[in-house]
């Protein structure tokens, strides 16, 4: 069973010591589905995409946190950015 992802309604704050990735509304709600599902394909069903759809998002987020100088190659370093961005907090995991 998948949960209904929100996003934060107040704009994000960001810290001025790091280099935003310039992420798109939806490429955060990939990000932050990514993130609380066990599965690209329960990402692909809580959001009705295709598993390829999944993976393109998921390789430009990584593209943009690597532009950035911010790399995140992993599941986890993923969480680190989206935490250190103000995206999810610990208590919403």
């Amino acid at each position: 069973m998948t949960t209904a992802i929100s996003l934060p309604d107040a704009p994000v704050r960001r810290s001025s010591n790091r280099t935003d990735p310039g992420l798109s509304a939806r490429e955060i709600e990939v990000l932050i589905t990514w993130i609380t599902c066990d599965t690209k394909d329960g990402v692909s069903e809580a959001l009705f995409i295709a598993p390829g759809t999944v993976n393109t998002h998921l390789s430009r987020i990584r593209l943009k946190y690597q532009q950035a100088g911010r790399t995140a190659s992993t599941k986890a370093a993923l969480l680190a950015r989206a935490v250190q961005d103000g995206l999810i907090r610990l208590e919403d995991l």
